[in-house]
This record gives structure tokens, C-alpha cells and sequence, in this order.
């Protein structure tokens, strides 16, 4: 009885390629999205903006009480209420403030990340500039805010799941200096560097 010989086994490089589970995935720049950073597009947080509103009207009413007021005690009793009303919109006013830099400077880091690049071509700004908003939100103990972040951070490939879930990659370092390697050598013109003859050993004696 004669055995014939089976195909001879593949390589393991081979096998690995054909079962990458990495096939199909967009690779992002490892140096991140580069250009300029998009205007920021939200007006101030509207809920604090709204009780902003509502202590600078109570101050201007308690004011206008204050002057019509006689009694002695009754005009204690409005300053003290007037006084607290002005510190309340000092503080919002210094929250909204510290809020709206925050979330600025988030939103600046956020557009220099590799996954900017899909938003870019996506369009997805205004959803980033939600997730800024309630991530600000939550880094100050808002627990609605904390969950709303979470979902939108698993939209926009903001954690390493979510990245394998969106079949996005962020390119290695070395991998990103060898891309670099090759767009040069295909930019540079190749030059001629062998050695040119010497004229004089082309002349003849006539």
C-alpha cells in the first residue's frame, strides 16, 4: 500500500495572517489628529445659567423692597436675605465660569486623540462636545452626568472596548515610524549615484 504525502503544512505566519482578529479594523495615528481644533460649539451649562437668572432677579426685587422698607427690623431682615442672594450669584457665576474652562480644555485634549480622526470624518462633533459636557458634570458628583459620560465614551472609542467594538486600532509606535519610513521614501526622488567617467578618457589624439 502506498501513502501519498499530504500538502505540506503552512507556515504559522501565514496561518496567523488568515485568522488575524484584527482584519478589517481601521488603524488610528498613534501621534493623534493633527490640525486645528474646532470651535467650541455649547453655550454655558443652561441649568446653572437658569438659576443664575433667577438669584440676579430675587437680588434686583429684594433691592427694591429694601428701599421701600421703614421698619428697622423688616430692613435687617432684607439685607441679610440680600446679602445671600448676591453670594449665591457670585457662586454661580464663578461655577459657570470654572465649568465652561474645564470643558474647553477637555474638548482641546479630546481633538488631538487618534479616535478624533473618525470623528472628524464623521461629523460627530456635537456628540463629543455632549460627552465634554457630562464628563465636566460628573467630575463633580453628578451621578446621572457619571452615566451619560459612560455611554457616550463607549460611542466615541474612548476606552479600549469600545475601540475593539468600533473595529478601530491605534497603530503601535513602530509601526507609525515605519509608515513614516516609507511615505519619505516615496517622496524623495530617487537620485543617480554611480560615478561619472572621466572626459578626458573619451579624447583621441588626432
Amino acid at each position: 500500500m502506498i501513502v501519498m504525502p499530504g500538502p505540506a503544512p503552512k507556515h504559522p505566519s501565514t496561518r496567523a495572517r488568515r485568522n488575524d482578529p484584527k482584519k478589517g479594523f481601521t488603524s488610528l495615528p498613534a501621534g493623534g489628529r493633527l490640525g486645528a481644533i474646532p470651535p467650541w460649539p455649547l453655550r454655558p451649562n443652561p441649568f446653572m445659567t437658569a438659576q443664575l437668572e433667577t438669584a440676579r432677579d430675587r437680588v434686583a426685587s429684594l433691592q427694591v423692597d429694601l428701599e421701600a422698607a421703614e421698619d428697622g427690623r423688616a430692613r435687617g431682615r432684607l439685607r441679610r436675605e440680600l446679602s445671600k442672594n448676591e453670594m449665591t450669584v457670585a457662586t454661580l457665576s464663578l461655577q459657570i465660569e470654572q465649568a465652561t474652562d474645564d470643558e474647553v480644555a477637555l474638548w482641546d485634549d479630546l481633538w488631538r486623540t487618534p479616535q478624533a480622526t473618525v470623528w472628524e470624518d464623521s461629523h460627530s462633533s456635537r456628540e463629543v462636545a455632549q460627552y465634554v459636557r457630562w464628563k465636566v458634570l460628573a467630575e463633580q458628583g453628578d451621578l446621572k452626568a457619571a452615566a451619560e459620560a459612560r455611554q457616550l465614551s463607549d460611542r466615541l472609542g474612548l476606552n479600549p472596548l469600545a475601540l475593539t467594538r468600533l473595529h478601530l486600532e491605534i497603530e503601535r509606535a513602530d509601526e507609525a515610524e515605519t509608515r513614516g519610513e516609507q511615505r519619505r521614501k516615496k517622496a524623495t526622488p530617487p537620485t543617480d549615484n554611480k560615478p561619472k567617467g572621466d572626459p578626458r578618457g573619451t579624447l583621441r589624439a588626432v
